[in-house]
């Protein structure tokens, strides 16, 4: 397996439901920033100097889109005052113009994933109005993070 990307997110009280635990949509909110930064602005082993972010090597006018998102819920996510949720990232498919990002959401350092995550994306040329294949710097990069799919229970 490659390397992951772990990132701290902290809920927001605007997560909690009625039952004082989050919110299922608002796990995926929560992913979904973890995403974001992974593949944007983290500040990743390896990088040239001043970029960021998983996808710092696309041509100008491309980002990603998402294609589809499965999750799936292993434990209750409390909400705990300044606990952040901890996100571990990783590829865990690699095609032509999309990739697949796979995470496991933790409530707390050492425990189980709360969930598990995968997202496809794809990525778009704004002004080609359509797919971009990925370069091979940008290829290179992925594969340094490709690992293994999440392992749902279907």
């Amino acid at each position: 397996m490659g390397q992951t990307f772990t990132t701290e997110i902290q809920a927001r009280y605007r997560d909690i439901n009625l039952a004082g635990h989050v919110d299922n949509v608002e796990a995926v909110r929560v992913l979904d920033e973890a995403r974001y930064e992974f593949l944007r602005f983290a500040r990743l082993p390896g990088l040239p100097d001043g970029a960021t972010g998983l996808l710092h090597g696309t041509d100008p006018g491309v980002s990603e889109l998402v294609a589809s998102q499965t999750i799936e819920y292993h434990s209750e996510m409390r909400f705990v005052p300044y606990q952040p949720f901890l996100a571990s990232l990783w590829v865990s498919r690699l095609g032509r113009s999309s990739f697949t990002v796979a995470a496991e959401l933790r409530v707390e350092a050492g425990g189980g994933p709360a969930a598990v995550w995968e997202c496809v994306n794809v990525l778009w040329d704004h002004r080609a109005q359509s797919a971009w294949t990925i370069s091979d710097a940008v290829r290179t990069d992925l594969e340094r993070y490709l690992g293994d799919p999440v392992g749902f229970r279907r």
